[in-house]
């Protein structure tokens, strides 16, 4: 019997030594956890409310006031006094980084009526200072526009809009209008600029080559298309400076098989007498033969070496 309780006793110390290897005994050093990571706090955005009480420039009168919209509206004096002026924000607000910043600026439009019966639409934009909105800068549209669409895609600002052509009695804008804003130095700078022909056609240049932001030196080969070919296959460039300097300016060729018909072009063009390290916008204009406004426009920024 002797035996068997020693037997049984051995089994139990084998059994106990064996878990006590499995086991890892406690150490005085606790287990590391891993490192806390705190949250990174976004930055602060407009809201719709804040756009409807901020602070206007007038664009259309020549002392460009300062005025306080109140839930979208302002209003000094009564129709027809010398002093009279209303401003009001539209439905068309939309929000989106428009300087690369990680902060989203506002875009709206606004009208502004001095009592004619002008009513003048333009693209606003809108910043955030210490959690307050500041007015930044405005372009007009046309006098008595139609929104149909407003957006902000790819940093800029795109507008969707009927404007007046050059034989629309103001009551009735019909010219078809697409175009694209980019901040540019605090100001808006059209981008690109499309319109509809009278049978429904859109007229658009593509500019394929040079690509946005490029560097450039003495020369830089433009490539692009048209979707309607211009009057006589003339288009016309513009070198700009950010600050809006004219540097150069030219005729460009279109290829056509037929007139209207989509095209492209290919020409070289000097930047020779700009200074290295300007930034600038090479546009290419379609220009109206019977009034000189745009048809169609698409610009390209470049950067001089």
């Amino acid at each position: 019997m002797v035996r068997y309780r020693s037997i049984i006793l051995g089994f139990a110390l084998i059994f106990i030594l064996a878990c006590g290897t499995l086991a890892p005994a406690p150490t005085d050093s606790p287990t590391a956890l891993p490192p806390t990571v705190e949250p990174t706090s976004a930055p602060p955005q407009l809201s719709l409310d804040q756009i409807k009480n901020a602070q206007y420039k007038l664009s259309g009168r020549d002392d460009h006031a300062i005025v306080q919209l109140t839930d979208g509206v302002y209003q000094n004096g009564e129709v027809g006094a010398a002093d009279f002026a209303r401003v009001f924000l539209t439905e068309n607000v939309v929000l989106g980084d428009l300087n690369g910043d990680g902060a989203n600026e506002a875009a709206a439009v606004v009208f502004e009526n001095f009592g004619g019966s002008g009513s003048f639409g333009y693209v606003v934009v809108y910043g955030l200072s210490n959690g307050q909105p500041i007015f930044i800068t405005s372009e007009l549209i046309d006098d008595r526009p139609q929104i149909n669409s407003m957006a902000i895609e790819n940093g800029e600002i795109f507008l969707d809009a009927t404007t007046h052509g050059a034989n629309d009695p103001m009551c009735c804008p019909t010219l078809q209008t697409t175009r694209r804003y980019a901040l540019v130095n605090h100001q808006l700078r059209i981008v690109h600029y499309a319109t509809n022909t009278p049978d429904g056609k859109k007229r658009e240049i593509e500019i394929t080559s040079p690509s946005e932001g490029a560097e450039a030196n003495a020369s830089v080969q433009v490539d692009g298309n048209v979707s309607v070919a211009p009057f006589e296959n003339n288009l016309s460039y513009f070198i700009y400076g950010a600050d809006n300097q004219q540097y150069a300016s030219g005729p460009i060729m279109v290829q056509a098989p037929d007139f209207g018909a989509p095209g492209t072009f290919s020409q070289n063009i000097s930047l020779e007498g700009i200074p290295s390290g300007t930034t600038v916008y090479l546009e290419v204009q379609d220009i109206s033969a019977a009034d000189g406004s745009w048809l169609a426009m698409s610009a390209v920024k470049l950067q001089i070496k």
